[in-house]
Formats: C-alpha cells, structure tokens, sequence
C-alpha cells in the first residue's frame, strides 16, 4: 500500500503547477514549454520519482522540497505563486513529512531555510504581497518551531531570526504583520533559549571560527527599503561551513561530539524498533529525559523534546499500516497542543511553546497511543536525550546543527536593542527587545554560561540601568521586569549591578521631582517589594552589602527608606505608603514563617526524633534547590566560594556585629583620607584597623579595595616623595601579566588620579614600567623604553581626547603616532602592529582620568570601576538559606516596622488595611517571643494599649466611645491575645495592660468573676469590688448599680431615665468584646509565665497604690486582688515571689493609719494567701511568721478588721491545724486570736520592730521578727508565755479593773507582775514599786490590757480556741500553754458578756465618715463634669451590709445578745474544765511519745508540779475569774466547775507548795473580787455566790489541811482565810452569809483541833503560838466563838509586835525581823540566795538577779498588827522568775526547772 504522504506531495505539486500554468506567462499548452521552463520541468521530475515508490523515506528528503523551493527562490513567480509555495512547504513540514533521522534531512532542513530567507517574488500590491510575507514568517516560525528544526545551523537561525526583525521593525508594513512577526519572534526565542540547557559552551577555538560569520544587524534595517528585491547572491542548494581542511579539525570534531553528547538535540537513536517510537510519540512530555533534573539546569527545555522527532521517523517506518499512517499527519500539531494542556506523563517544568494557532489538533491520535506510552521511553533513553550517531558529512563538509553561538548572537543582538543611546533604536525596538529578553530570562537559566553571564554583567545591566531614567513609563516597567528577573536568578554574579540599582530605586522612590510621575514611583516601590518577596534575598542583602566593608548599608538603608515612606506626609494613605509597610512586613512574615517553621520542627523532633534525621537531610538538600537563582546547581559542583572578610561561609551573629563595628570606623577613617591622608591612616591605625607601624603592603591593599576613598588624594599619598616603598607596595597589588602595556596602563590609571606635576607623574609611571616589564618577562630593550612608550600613550590619550588640545590642533593619526616612536626601544623600532593596536584602543575608548570626567564618559568610567571590581574576590556573592540571619534582620526592622503599623493602623479605616496591620503586629509578637526580645514586645503591647483607648478615655465614657469604636475592640483583643500567648517575654508592658484592666474596672466592663473576691464575713463568701451606687445623691442613677449592670435591666428602670439605645448597645459590644479578650485569664495562665515575667507582672500590680492623681483606693484593691489571685495561681513557686507580696501587704497593712477598704481587702488577702499556701512544706513557715504583719497594724486599724482576721482565722486553722507545728507560729496565731477576740494589745516586740524601722517595709524580713520572742517562750514560764511581752501601758490607764480599786480596801498589798515589767520601759525600774504603793496581789487576771474588741469576733475567736482544744490532735505540747493563756485572756474578755466596754465604744464603728468614702471628690470634679471618677454618688456612698457596729449592744443591750455572751462564756467554761480534767491523761501520753528522745535531755514531765503550773493553775484562775461574772448564771456555772475541778481526782497528787499556790493564786484572789459590788442588780445572787465561794475555801482547806499543815508558812494562810471570813462576815446585806460563815469557821476550827495544831507539847499552856495568834483574830469579828467551842481555854495577854514594813527594793534578805516581844519561834533560816537565773533570759524581760530583791507578800492586818511567826513568808517573787508564777519554796537550792520550758 503506497504511503499516504506520497499522495499529499502530488496534490501540492498539482496545485503549484496549476498555478503556475494559470499565469499568463505560460499560456502555450506544448509539452516543450512545459520542458524548457525550469520550474516546471523539476516538478515533472518530481512526479516520476514519486510513482516509482512506495514510501516516502526511499527518496532523500531534499528531492522533493527542490522543486517547491526553487518557485520559492524565483524572482520570476508572481506572489501569489510563491504563497502557495510556501504553503505546500509549510504543509510538510507541519505534517512532519521530513524525517528528522533520515541522514539528508539536515541538508534539506538548510536548503529550505535559506529559500524561505531569500524567497523573491514580482510585487504586485502591497496587500496581496504582504500576504506572502505572513507566509514567509508562517513557514519560518513553523520550520524552526517543529522537531526537524534542530538540524539548523547557528547561520541559518541568524538569517531566519533576523528575516523576522525585518519584518518586525518595517515601518511601511501593516500593523497586523509587524504584530504577527512579533509574535513568531517570541516563540522562535521561547524555543531557542528553553533549549539551552542541551548546550555546552564550546572550546575558544570554535567559537572563534563561529563566531565571525554570525552577526545580525539592528541597525540601518529600516534603509533597506527595496528590500524585497535586494539581490544577494544566492546561496548554494547546500550550506556548508567549511573548516580549512575540508576535514574537521580535531579540536572542532571534539566539541562536536561533546555537543552531541549533551543532548545537543534531543533525538532518539536509530536502534528503535517502530513500535518503540511510535509509543515514544505520544508521551506528551515536553523536556529532555527524566534524569536531567539532577542540577536542575536542562530541565527548562521547553518544546522540542527527543518524542517529538520521532514522529518523522515514525511516519516513514509505519507506511505499511494504513491506519498508522492516517493518523500520523496529525500526530505532531496535536502533540505540541497536548504538551500546552499539561498533558505531561514525566515531571517536567515547562510546557512547549504554548502559542501555535495554526496547529491542528488530532487528539485521538495522541490518546489511542498513549497507553504504552513511556514505559519503554524511561529506560531507552540516555540521560541527556539522545544524540547524532554522525554528522551528516557530504563533499567533505559537515552541518552542524545550531547551538549556543546563535543564541549567544541573539542574546547580544537583543541586548543591543535596549540601548538608549543607540540612535537607531527606534522606541518601539527598545521595547521589543525588552520583551524577547524577558522571555529569553523567563526560559532559560542563563547564569551557567559564561558567555552569554559576560553579556549580562556589562550590557545588559547597563542598558536596563539607563532605560530607568527614561521618562516612557513602558520602557521603565519593562527594564524593572527584566531587572527582576535577573536578580531573582543570577544575582549572584551581579553583586555591584544589584546595589547600583537598589540605589537607583531608591533615588526614584525619594525623588522630590515634580515631573516625576507618581506611577514611577509605584512602580520602583512595587519591584522592591517583589525582591523583598525572594527567599532569602533580604537576607543576603544584609549579608553581602551591610557585612562588607566598602558597600553601602543596603538593607539599612532601604528599611529606613520604607519606614518613613510608610509614612505619610500629608496624612492621606496613598498606595505608596502601604507598598513601603508591604516591604517592610515581608521581611516580618519570612521570619515568621522561620520561626514558626523551628517551633514546629522542634515539636516534632521531640514526637519523633529518629524519623526527622531522615527527613531532614531531605529538607536541606531541598532548601537548596528552592533558594532561586543558581545555587541548586552550583551548590553540589564545588564549595562554594567564601568572602574573605567572613571566617567561614555562614558567620555568626557575634562575626557580623565586629564587622559592622569595624566598617563604621572605616567609613569614618574613609572620610579622614580624603581631607587629610594622613590622617584618615593615623585613625584607623589608633583602632587597630591598619597595624602600626605602617604596613606598606596593608596599606596599599586598602588603597586598592576602598572604593570610598577620593582618587585624588590617593594620587597625592602614593606620590609622595616619604612614601616611595608605600608606591611600589601599590603597583605590586596590580596583575599586570599577559597585558599589553596600554591596557596595563589602563588598569593603573584607573586607580588613582594622576597629579599634574611632571616630576610626579615620572615617578608613578617609572614605577609602573619596572614592574610592567618585570612581570612579562621584559619584551622591550631596556626599562626606559618601556616607560617612554608608557608616557607615550599618555600623550596619545591626551591628545585625542582633550577638548582643548583638540581645539588647537588636528588630532595625529597612527602614521604620526610611530614616527614619534622611531628608535626608542633600545635604538630599535617597536613592533609597528603593536603600536598601531595600541593606537586604535586609545582612539576608540579614551583612559578615562577618575574624578575628571562627567556625563557619558564618566558613567562609562564609573561602569568599568564596577565590572572591575566585581571580577575581585569582592565580587563574592553569598547564597544564604532562608532565615539564616532572621535574629540580626529582625532587630534592624523591628524598630522602624512597628512604627509603620502603627501609623498605618492609626490612620486608616480600611477593614483590610487594619487585619494587615493587625496581622503584622502578631507576627513582630512571634517573633520576639521566639527569639526572647521582650524590649521589642514591651513596645508593641505599649503601641497597642494606645490604640485600644482605654486609658486616654474618661471612665464615663468609656463604655460608650470603646463599645462603638471598631479599631479599638481588634486593639484590645491583640493586646489580650498576645498576653496570653506570649506573657513570657512580657516585661514593661504589664504595667499598661494592668492600667487599661483598671480602667475596665473602673467603668465596669470587666466580666464579674474578676470583681467579685472572697469574704470571710458575708454569708456568701463573695463580696464585689464595684460598690453599688446610693442614688440618693441624684434623680437618676446614670451608672447602674452593681446588679442592674449585670442585668443591663437598667434601661426598664421605671421612673429611671435610663442610658440612651445607642449607649445601651455600644456598651453592650464593649462588654462583649473584653469577654472574648479573657482578661481573666491574664490570672489563671501566669502559673505559665516564666518567673522574670511573673515577678514583673507581680510589680505592676503593686505599683498600684492610692494616691493623688492616679489612683484611688479602689483601684488599688483590686490590683491586691488580681495580685492575690496570681500568687495562689502560682502557689508551686511562690517562694520567689513571697517576699515581694509579703512586703506589699506589710506595706498596705502596718503602715494604715486609718482603717479603710483597701486595708481591709489586704488583711482578708493575708488570711487567703495563709489559708491556701500552708499546705506547702517549703513556704508554710514564712507565711505563719507574714502573719505578725497583723500583729504590727495600729490598733485601732486592726480592731477595725477584726471580725475578718477572726473569721479568717478561723478558716485558717480548720483547714490547717495541723499543718503547724513549731512554738513560733502557735505563738503567733494565739497572740492574734488574743488580739482579735479580746482587744489585747499586741506584743511589744512587733511594735516596737515596726516603729523603729523608718524605711517602711523593707527594712524588716518575717524573719527578723521571729527572733524578737523566741527567748520568752523557751523559758519556764508556765502558764504566762507571753504576758511578759505586753509593755505595762496600764498605769497610764484608768483602772483596768475593779480588782485594782480594792485593794485598798482588801487591806492586800499585792505585788502585780506589771510592776517587774516596768523595767521594761524607760523609768528606772527602782522607783516602781513607789510609783504604785498598791500593787500586788494575785490577781485572777493576767493583767493583760484589754481594749475593745468585738463581739462576734470573741465569739469566733472562742468557737475556733475550741475547735483546737476539742480535738486532742491538734493540742500539742507546741501550743498548750498557748492555749491555755488564750483561755484566760477570753474569759476576762467574755466577763460581764464584755459589757464593761461599752462605755469606750463609739456608738458606730462604721459611722459614715469612716465608711469607704472616696475623699478625693472635691478634687475629681473638674474632670468628671460635676461628679467624681466614678459618679457623684459615690461621694458618701458606704457599704450598709458590712457595718462592725455591734449597734444592738448599746442602746439596752437586747436580750438575744445576753444568751449569745453567755453562750461565750459558757463555752469558755467547759473548755477550761474539760482541759483541766484531760490535762494529766494528755501530758502523760506526751510523756510516752517523748521517751525515745532522752538522749537529747527534751523530754516532757508528767509530773503534777508540771501540771499544775503549766496548766491547772491557770485554768483554775480562768474558772475562778467566771466566778465574778455580774450574771449570776455563769457564776454559779463556774463556782460549780471549780469545786469539780479543785475535788477532782488528779489534784490529790499535788504537794503542799502546791496547794499552797491554789489558795494565793486561786482561791483568795477570786474571795478578794467577791467582795466587790459586782452585780449590783442582783443582791441575793451574790450573796449566794459569795456564801458558796467561803464554803468552797473551807472545804479545800480540809480536805488538804494534812499537806497543808507541812508548810512553814501555815500559819499567814490560816490567818488569811480568816480575813477572808472577818470580811466576808460584814459583806452582805443579808443574814445569808452571817449564819454562813460562823459555821464554817466552826467546822475548820473542829477539824484542826481534832487533828491536833493547835496543841504543842512544849509550851506552857500546851497550845502553840498558832492557837494564839488565831483567837486574836478572830475575836475582831467573832468575839464569842470561843465561849461556844473551846470553853476552857485560856487566852494568855499579848504584847503588842512590832511588824517592819520592809517591802523596799532595799531589803536583800528574805527573812523578816521577829517581833520583840513574844519570841517564842525557832530562829530565822538563813537568807535564801535568789535562785540562779535562767540563761535564756533577755535583759529586756527581767533585770538582773541583784537590781532588785524580791518582794515579799505580807499579810497586813486590821490595825491591830498581829506578829508573825518568823516562816510566815509566804512567797518569794524573784525578778528573774517572773514568768514563774508558781510560788517558790525555801530550800537551798534551785528546785529542777520544769523541763516544759525546753520542749520548743
């Protein structure tokens, strides 16, 4: 079967042969004719040949293109003709008749290009000839355009390309056809430069045997008028590039092959069976071949791939199957279409040439193949694509198909374009070739090939850089986008272009020129930021322009330039201005996008750290690829090259801070030099830059490599005479080898201005030639000719280039030139070629003179300086991966970028504009928070705070303008958002956010869980910080009280006026707003924050303390709050922070005057923090010992509080009892339970510490309180722990109690403790007992001062006394006697049910004065427009709730308040008793628990003399004192206790001493207060209790007389219990007790009789002197009882005794005198030494043993005085013992201490 494409090459030849035949021309029909005109004649050939095959592969491709060809060529043919030839061409080519493989196609592929070129035609009219024109182009875009077109020689490419130009630039044409040659003309580039990649730069040799022949015009295209009928010479059939020989060359059949090898095209080797190809076709793929992504170089190839030469082969080899054959025509046009719909099968980068309209598409041809597509394709082809196996060589020459020598000639001939100076280049070719060369840079990757890089660096930079300062907008927008594209990809190699054209952007950014059109500056603003959008690129630029010495601060710069371009002037925003903020965020968004990169790579280590070793090597091996331009593929070649400043090719921060450092010195160094050399080298010298002594070679490498420094004064230096080594340290810095001496010269010139001088100017070029001449190897006869023809050229340059000269005379020509020369070298001719080379260089480019030029000279002159230098190591560019510097980057931006937003944000309304901002905010917040720069977030929360108004508005209307204000919402929702994500880095800025919460609070938008705090007190446990209004102060209330803000009801108020419907709203959206802010959380996450955070959030808060101006009370309790919400929040560490807070609230508490909200918030605050915080071993202490704060508050402020610390205490130890357990603290808490509930007087040691300490709270730590007691309660004190501690204040008082005021009438001289503690203040402490003639007794008190206190705080204080007491656990050897004092000091608080304070209380301790007024309204006026802050009301406002007063005790104490004390006492009671009788069980299970401990000698006794000083005695004190309550039931309650309790069991174990004590200590003091007029209501109760307080004495008295009778000192208590009954006898008003009390007396005068006392064997009447003593007394007040009960006795006469008075301090012994009478006694006993000291004692507490003997408690009777027998001392007190109130016996020595005092 014939192949079908036989057919369609006869249905052409019919049609171009009809045609022709159709012409006039040929208008005979003879056969002859026919024969004798060529064209015909070839087509008959044709025909013949063509029936005599079958396929269309027998006949060389040639055979049947040359008769189309030829009617092509013709310039006989008509246009019309040569159209339709040209069509059939087009047509072969298109349906890819011309196999590619076939070894003639090249050849035929030749001839054809060079008809189509020079295709003639006769001119009819302009239209139809410009149809064959579009022809012309059609066949030529379609011949280079299909696969076959590779086989066009680099000529032939030329010719075809510049065929285009032609047609393109003809002016006369139409526009349609100058359009479509256009169009043709970005494909044919498209497609040339995508295939550059199969290229190889070819040896020197061939490209200079290339090169000559290859030039394409630009200029004088638009002369060449007739140039439709120019004659050329035609060309031979055969285009053949002949080499000398005729053979090739060796070194061209080299780099021919490599050319091959590389893929030169990519086609497919001959071996491949049909099947293979025809499966090949279809592929779709447009590139070479799957391995070439490796460097990442050849896979930009766009549209001629190895598939797409198949099809020709493929067609002749399947000729035989019909229905292959019929889809073959189509199989090509369909292909390159499929390639543009993305139909790729391999990964590929680039589609083909998308753009070929006249393709036909054929899809099923392609889609029935497809199937078995690539299989065979992957492993059949080489890597590279496949390759010639020969060249077609014919005659003995050979074709060599295009490659980069015509690209390298368009590539130049398009650059030659862009030039502006050139005066042929029309506008629109400039911008043609703008156009080309974008798509030549957007195809191909240039940068490898250095030929084509050399092009780039000198001019095309230089024409893109001129065409900037064009004022035609398109030529500019076009040269910015090449520009771009060069950068982006090759600015490695363009170091100095790059700065050069920053600064030229810059210049037009910041040009002042009116004329200069704003779009310009768009435009230039618009390109920076596309390169700022480069990965890396900024990066780099900081690196290779900021970090190197001589280039300018770029990155500095431009960040300068955009910040204040962001700027606006006039205060309308411009684009320009977010353009700028643009730029400066792309530098913001990369690092973020880094830094949230690291955090998330960090996390996933941490999941995963095995896996992520992998990936990563994967990752960086990809990071190289992305980073643009060259690095993927020079990366893995060869290390890349590393700049000499830096030690290594990525330096570290600390490297680039020491350069920057160093360049500023130079710089100013620089500007030294060019005023003064000297100078400038003397400074840099002075900061070690240049090494001192001068180093020549150092020196002169500077010179060389500061581009800063003045050429001038560099001439001036290296001239002069003292520097003569420096001048040929200089020359040696030149490479001056292989160079002929002009252009030697040249270089030499340009680094320094020559002087004028002639004595100068000999010795620089003298100096020059000897190293000229040195360094190649001396070429002339001497060194003197060398430096004539040296100064020669010189004379030469001046003379054709000076202006001046010139004007004088004719310029001399070469001829001249050598003559001047003749014999100088040597006495011999230089080398004439020689000399007129240099000639001509001088002729055509002058040695620009720096510093002298101006205009094009001197670009020129500037332009060389810069290729120069960027041939040195200087010229070094780094490639840097992304984020590498983002640290250093971010510091330089933050500043200016901030400043940007928000200028931005403040001064646009535009949504989007305001999310960016926003946006960039954050992202500056990420980014300081990754790398820890709190300065930088500090400043932006500060910028923020700003913009959310909170703080600049009034609280009235704060609500309103925040609710309606958009901007401020998103502020304040930054703020918080970025509080809470990144608070750790938060440092100054906590003070802003804390003001704008206080403005919150103020105006009340805060959610309520941040204003409502704890309260011991309110039955809720909540108490809120905002105080509802009182209205009463106006008509309406305008800020809602409390409730209704929550409700909003406010509005529905009836009667009320209500905030208007927008208001309602606005605040509405306010309070939603701050709610989605989560201020609260600000709290609960800073358990989060790192500790320098906390602690500055923690000063911020304290920082809010009321003042004048800024604050008020208020707003400084809830700042505590927040403060003590932090804190328990942070409760795991708050041992860093306590100390802080400690001194805040010492500061807020000790230091009160008067008592205040705010002082009570701080003292409910305490107590919380306690509350929480003793559950933590490491900080329990230090809080116990925070607690004293309360101890140091002025009294009156604490008692203000006391119900809150009452209640709060009791909280405390519920939760904590038994969390405590040192002696220190229990001291502490009871010391305030005293304080609290009782009105005692704190201890002195607190306040003296806190008066004395002038700085306020500094000065004392917790723990320098402690040490102030621990003395007093490590002695033996028993039961008095600390009464010691309270300062005598007393005296000065009015009598405490009634008990003082009777004693005279008690005839009692009691001795108080209060007078021992007077040496304690200042008097000396002798004159004290002078001082209070009546002191002394026991007294049943413990002679504490009790102020007032408050009722429910006694009753709380008592009800948590016995919730420790009633659980034995929590009584602890630690606290008993604690507990024990805290008894007594309750029960004489509860006496009379506290009612004897009344009298002092005012009558309302919350009186409105003193309520939580604001006192500064007169103040607030002015600004609140006529009301406070906060609302006029607020002036009086107070808190009814919360009114102390306990009101109800005051006006007829109502009767619920009876049962409520009494209920006090009640409880006091049963405390006391149940204490007492658990008292011996509890210390004897002590006792056990304590025996392992032996060895350390602390052991606790549970002996009864322990017992009954540490705890009975005492307790029976405390019942007694009940005994004396005015209400007659509490009295009989605690008679009845005491007689249970003196009867009880365990007390039969005391001794005598003991009991002894019992009646001085208890009994007597409690028939001494009787006596008064307690009640006076109830007279018969009291007679009744006085009667069963005589019986009581009298029953004890017996049941223990036999211990008793033991004492020495029997005899004063016997006497003192008749006293007692003398004056019980005469007490009442009733007969009650005068019946009572005989009876009594009779019973005990029985009993002693009985047992025998008052009998003595030795004396005269056989009774003793007791027996005596006794009736004497008793007949004062019984007279006759004696009658009645001992009838024979006989009382024998008394003499009268004397009885000394000696109670002064100056009686050192104890003993007293006898009287002198009757001495009937045993001698006095020897003085008794005081006992020994205890150690322990402080000598604040006691005076020394000797300073003051004790006092002696006498008996002092009726006046008629009675002797004493000589042991009637009854006790002893010794000073030094004070706290031992137990009596102490007379023995010699010192009794064993009780070792209670050592249990600590």
């Amino acid at each position: 079967m014939v192949d079908k494409n036989i057919y369609i090459i006869q249905g052409e030849i019919g049609t171009v042969v009809g045609a022709i035949k159709r012409n006039s021309r040929w208008n005979t029909h003879t056969p002859l004719d026919e024969e004798q005109d060529p064209l015909l004649n070839s087509f008959s050939h044709l025909k013949e040949i063509l029936n005599g095959i079958k396929e269309l592969s027998d006949v060389e491709p040639n055979i049947f293109l040359r008769p189309f060809l030829e009617v092509v060529r013709s310039e006989d043919t008509t246009g019309p003709i040569t159209g339709l030839a040209l069509t059939s061409v087009n047509k072969f080519l298109s349906y890819g008749l011309i196999d590619a493989n076939h070894e003639a196609a090249a050849e035929a592929i030749e001839n054809m290009a060079d008809a189509v070129t020079h295709a003639r035609f006769v001119g009819t009219d302009p239209a139809s000839d410009e149809v064959v024109l579009m022809k012309i182009l059609q066949v030529l875009r379609t011949l280079l355009l299909t696969p076959v077109g590779a086989h066009l020689t680099n000529e032939s490419v030329c010719e075809i390309m510049q065929s285009c130009f032609r047609i393109c630039f003809e002016m006369r044409l139409s526009e349609l056809l100058r359009k479509s040659a256009e169009h043709t003309l970005v494909d044919m580039v498209q497609l040339l430069f995508s295939r550059l990649p199969q290229f190889k730069e070819e040896a020197k040799s061939f490209v200079g045997a290339n090169m000559k022949k290859l030039k394409m015009r630009a200029g004088g295209m638009s002369e060449s008028s007739k140039w439709k009928k120019q004659k050329r010479s035609p060309r031979p059939p055969r285009h053949i590039v002949r080499s000398p020989s005729g053979q090739m060359e060796p070194s061209q059949s080299t780099t021919l092959s490599n050319n091959n090898l590389s893929g030169g095209v990519p086609f497919i080797e001959h071996g491949s069976s049909s099947s293979s190809l025809a499966a090949s076709d279809s592929t779709g793929s447009s590139i070479s071949s799957p391995a070439t992504t490796d460097s990442g170089l050849d896979t930009c190839s766009k549209a001629t791939s190895r598939e797409d030469l198949t099809d020709l082969e493929q067609s002749s080899s399947t000729a035989t199957t019909p229905s292959t054959a019929a889809t073959t025509p189509g199989a090509e046009p369909g292909r390159l279409d499929a390639q543009s719909e993305g139909r790729q099968v391999e990964p590929v980068q680039s589609a083909s040439v998308e753009s070929i309209p006249e393709v036909l598409e054929d899809r099923d041809a392609i889609t029935e193949q497809s199937d078995s597509a690539s299989v065979h394709d992957m492993d059949y082809v080489n890597p590279r694509g496949v390759r010639f196996t020969q060249s077609t060589q014919r005659d003995g020459a050979s074709l060599i198909p295009y490659g980069l020598p015509c690209l390298r000639e368009l590539f130049r001939f398009l650059i030659s374009l862009t030039n502006p100076h050139d005066r042929h280049n029309t506008d629109a070719m400039m911008h043609m070739g703008l156009q080309l060369l974008t798509v030549a840079l957007e195809s191909a990757h240039i940068a490898n090939y250095q030929s084509l890089l050399g092009l780039v660096k000198d001019e095309l930079c230089r024409h893109l850089f001129q065409l900037l300062s064009v004022d035609r907008m398109n030529l500019y927008a076009a040269s910015i986008r090449v520009c771009f594209l060069l950068f982006e990809s090759m600015r490695v190699h363009l170091k100095f272009q790059l700065e050069m054209y920053l600064k030229k952007l810059m210049d037009i950014i910041t040009s002042e020129n009116i004329k200069m059109p704003y779009e310009m500056k768009e435009m230039a603003l618009e390109a920076l930021v596309q390169l700022w959008r480069i990965p890396s690129f900024v990066t780099e630029l900081y690196i290779n322009y900021d970090c190197d010495f001589y280039c300018s601060n770029l990155f500095e710069d431009l960040t300068k330039l955009l910040s204040k371009n962001a700027f606006p002037v006039s205060g309308q925003l411009y684009t320009t201005h977010l353009l700028s903020l643009e730029a400066l965020l792309t530098v913001i968004d990369s690092t973020e996008a880094h830094c949230q990169a690291k955090v998330l790579n960090s996390t996933a280590q941490k999941d995963q750290s095995d896996t992520m070793i992998a990936e990563g090597e994967g990752s960086t091996n990809n990071s190289a690829d992305t980073t643009t331009g060259i690095s993927a593929a020079a990366l893995p070649k060869k290390a890349p090259k590393k700049p000499q400043r830096f030690s290594s090719y990525l330096p570290d921060s600390q490297e680039l801070m020491e350069i920057k450092t160093k360049k500023k010195l130079l710089i100013t160094g620089t500007e030294q030099f060019n005023q003064k050399p000297k100078k400038g080298i003397q400074f840099l010298q002075e900061k070690g830059l240049l090494s001192n002594p001068m180093d020549n070679n150092q020196v002169a490498q500077w010179l060389r490599e500061n581009p800063r420094l003045d050429k001038k004064m560099i001439g001036e230096f290296i001239s002069d005479r003292k520097n003569m080594e420096l001048l040929d340290s200089f020359v040696n810095t030149f490479t001056f080898q292989g160079l002929r001496i002009d252009e030697a010269l040249r270089l030499y010139l340009e680094a320094f201005r020559l002087p004028g001088e002639a004595p100068v100017i000999q010795r620089l070029l003298e100096t020059f030639t000897d190293n000229w001449h040195k360094v190649n190897g001396s070429p002339f006869m001497t060194n003197d000719a060398g430096f004539a023809l040296a100064y020669a050229v010189i004379m030469l340059n001046t003379d054709q280039h000076n202006h001046n000269v010139r004007k004088q005379n004719i310029p001399m020509t070469v001829e001249q030139f050598k003559k001047n020369l003749k014999g100088v070298n040597g006495n011999k001719d230089f080398d004439q070629d020689m000399l007129e080379d240099i000639y001509n260089a001088i002729k055509n480019e002058e040695i620009v003179m720096p510093d002298e030029q101006t205009g094009l000279v001197k670009e020129n002159y500037v332009w060389s300086v810069l290729l120069h230098r960027g041939a040195t190591p200087e010229g070094v560019f780094l490639h840097v991966p992304p984020g590498s510097y983002d640290h250093d980057l971010f510091t330089m931006t933050w500043g200016p970028t901030i400043a940007a937003l928000s200028y931005v944000f403040d001064k646009s309304l535009d949504d989007t504009i305001i999310q960016k901002a926003i946006t960039g905010f954050r992202k500056c917040a990420m980014i300081s928070a990754h790398y820890g720069f709190s300065d930088v977030f500090d400043n932006l929360i500060i910028s923020l705070c700003k913009f959310t108004t909170l703080s600049s508005e009034s609280v009235e209307n704060l609500p309103t303008v925040f609710g309606s204000n958009g901007k401020a919402q998103v502020a304040a929702k930054t703020v918080f958002h970025l509080a809470h994500r990144h608070g750790d880095i938060l440092r100054e800025g906590w003070k802003n956010i804390m003001d704008s919460m206080l403005q919150l609070f103020r105006a009340e938008l805060l959610p309520k869980a941040m204003v409502e705090v704890e309260d011991f007190v309110e039955p809720s446990g909540k108490i809120s910080l905002q105080r509802e209004e009182t209205p009463s102060n106006r008509g309406e209330s305008a800020v809602l009280s409390f409730v209704n803000w929550l409700t909003l009801s406010g509005a529905e108020q009836s009667g009320l006026r209500g905030p208007s419907t927008e208001n309602q709203e606005a605040k509405q959206a306010a309070i939603l707003c701050i709610k989605q802010c989560d201020p609260e959380k600000l709290i609960t996450e800073s358990k989060f924050l790192q500790l320098e955070s906390l602690q500055e959030l923690m000063k911020a808060l304290i920082s809010v303390t009321p003042d004048e101006e800024t604050y008020d009370e208020e707003d400084a309790a809830f700042c505590l709050e927040m403060l003590l919400r932090i804190v328990l929040e942070n409760r795991d560490r708050v041992s860093c922070v306590w100390q802080t807070v400690r001194d805040h609230l010492c500061h807020l508490c000790v230091h009160a005057n008067e008592s205040c909200f705010l002082v009570e918030r701080a003292v409910v605050g305490l107590l919380r923090l306690a509350i929480r915080l003793l559950r933590r071993e490491d900080i329990s202490s230090q809080v116990l010992l925070s607690l004293r704060l309360l101890l140091m508050m002025k009294p009156h402020v604490l008692s203000w509080v006391s119900r809150e610390v009452a209640y709060g205490l009791h909280e405390l130890l519920k939760t904590n009892a038994a969390n405590i357990h040192c002696t220190d603290d229990w001291y502490t808490l009871f010391s305030l339970l005293e304080c609290i509930g009782a009105g005692v007087k704190p201890p002195a040691s607190f306040q003296l510490t806190t008066t004395s300490s002038s700085n306020d709270t500094g000065a004392q730590s917790d723990s320098e309180l402690s040490c102030d007691h621990a003395t007093e309660v490590s002695l033996d004190r028993g039961y008095t722990s600390d009464s010691e501690v309270y300062t005598a204040h007393g005296k000065s008082r009015m009598p405490r109690s009634t008990t003082d005021v009777d004693v005279a009438s008690s005839g009692w001289l009691v001795v108080g403790k209060d007078d021992l503690e007077t040496s304690k203040t200042p008097p000396a402490s002798s004159k004290a007992p002078l001082n209070h003639p009546l002191v002394n007794q026991y007294s049943l008190t413990l002679g504490q001062d009790l102020g007032q206190h408050d009722t429910k705080s006694l009753i709380k204080c008592v009800e948590t006394l016995s919730f420790i007491v009633r659980d034995a656990a929590h009584v602890t050897p630690d606290n008993f006697e604690l507990c024990v004092k805290a008894i007594r000091v309750f029960v004489e608080a509860s006496l009379n049910g506290g009612y004897r304070n009344h009298d002092k209380k005012k009558s309302h301790k919350y009186d409105s004065s003193k309520s939580r007024v604001r006192k500064k309204a007169g103040g607030r006026e002015k600004e609140g427009g006529g009301g406070t802050r906060r609302g006029s009301g607020r002036a009086s406002s107070q808190r009814p709730s919360r009114s102390h007063s306990d009101d109800e005790e005051d006006e007829g104490v109502p009767a619920s308040y009876h049962t409520v004390s009494l209920q006090v006492s009640q409880d006091l009671l049963d405390l006391m008793h149940t204490l007492h009788t658990r008292a011996a069980s509890i210390y004897s299970s002590w006792a056990e628990e304590q025996r392992h401990l032996e060895a350390a000698g602390r052991k606790i006794e549970a002996d009864s003399q322990t017992l009954w000083t540490s705890c009975w005695c005492p307790l029976l004190q405390g019942i007694a004192w009940l005994c004396c309550d005015a209400r007659r039931q509490v009295r009989m309650q605690a008679l009845t206790y005491l007689q249970r309790a003196l009867l009880v069991h365990d007390l039969q174990t005391l001794d005598a001493t003991e009991w002894e004590s019992c009646f001085n200590k208890v009994l007597f003091p409690l028939l001494t207060k009787l006596l008064d007029n307690i009640s006076p209501a109830d007279v018969g109760g009291m007679e009744e209790t006085r009667m069963r307080a005589c019986t009581l004495l009298s029953k004890v008295f017996l049941q223990h007389l036999s211990p008793l009778l033991s004492l020495p000192t029997f005899a004063a208590l016997w006497l003192t219990i008749l006293d007692f009954m003398d004056k019980y006898m005469h007490a009442g008003s009733s007969d009650l007790l005068l019946e009572a009390i005989p009876e009594s007396l009779k019973n005990m005068l029985l009993v002693m009789d009985t047992a025998g006392i008052f009998h003595s064997a030795d004396s005269r009447t056989g009774y003793s002197d007791l027996w005596e003593i006794t009736w004497e007394r008793i007949v004062c007040f019984l007279p006759n009882l004696r009658e009645e009960l001992f009838k024979q006795t006989v009382i024998p006469a008394l003499s009268s005794t004397c009885f000394s008075e000696g109670t002064g301090p100056s009686a050192q012994c104890p003993s007293r005198a006898c009287p002198t009478g009757t001495d009937r006694s045993s001698p006095v006993p020897p003085s008794t030494p005081p006992l020994p000291v205890p150690v322990k004692t402080s000598p604040t507490q006691a005076p020394s043993p000797m300073s003051q003997s004790p006092l002696i408690l006498q008996p002092l009777a009726s006046p008629l005085q009675v002797g004493v027998p000589p042991m009637s001392l009854p006790i002893i007190l010794n000073p030094a013992l004070i706290e031992a109130t137990s009596p102490v016996p007379l023995l010699p020595g010192p009794r064993p201490t009780s070792p209670s005092d050592e249990v600590k």
